[in-house]
């Protein structure tokens, strides 16, 4: 298949969150790509959390079948309160577009990306358009979405159950700025995986 028959769709989860890594995902597939092996897809946060891991376990089987490449990196909370969300986030998509376009054999300047937002590739991926919504409207970037999303919820939830952690409930709301984790904040204070940059209103509560 030549290099250029491939386009690549970008999207992150977890900008908003009090605690938490950010994480971005990261699909490549040939253009000739049969959407119909993956119905109904859509953006993360249109699914339910049961739709998007049957489509996260759907792409799995297509990866392993040799029909797309993706790729999750994530920057801990840590990094986040060291360089800021945005270079957090742009951190993880280079990596992540570097692993995907080395396991292609791609050519940064042949490759299509399609970007969510105001996400944008390194320059020398010349043919890339950062699309407002492109998570609802492109299914490249909806499944870049779904991975990312369903990748970082299992993070968080298997952070629910280390010991020290289980106070914050990242299960439910992993890590998100709901009411209770608020409160569980003011009550038991930061741990190491919040995001202290986000936090400095809530101590204090």
């Amino acid at each position: 298949m030549a290099k250029s028959a491939w386009i690549i769709g970008i999207d992150e989860a977890g900008r908003g969150p009090l605690a938490g890594p950010v994480a971005v995902g990261i699909v490549a597939a040939p253009t000739t790509f049969n959407w119909q092996l993956l119905p109904k897809v859509a953006d993360s946060k249109q699914l339910s959390a049961a739709r998007r891991e049957e489509v996260y376990q759907q792409v799995r089987i297509l990866r392993q079948r040799g029909l797309l490449v993706y790729s999750v990196t994530t920057t801990s909370a840590a990094a986040i309160d060291r360089i800021g969300i945005n270079a957090a986030i742009d951190a993880a998509l280079r990596r992540g577009l570097r692993q995907v376009s080395l396991e292609l054999n791609l050519v940064p300047a042949d490759v299509v990306v399609r970007l969510d937002g105001g996400l944008r590739a390194p320059e020398r991926y010349v043919r890339q358009e950062t699309i407002i919504r492109g998570d609802s409207s492109e299914p490249i970037i909806s499944l870049a979405s779904i991975m990312a999303k369903v990748t970082r919820d299992q993070q968080m939830g298997r952070l629910a159950t280390r010991a020290g952690y289980t106070p914050y409930d990242f299960m439910t709301h992993k890590g998100y700025g709901t009411k209770a984790h608020r409160a569980a904040i003011a009550q038991y204070g930061l741990s190491p995986q919040h995001r202290r940059t986000y936090c400095r209103n809530i101590e204090t509560l």
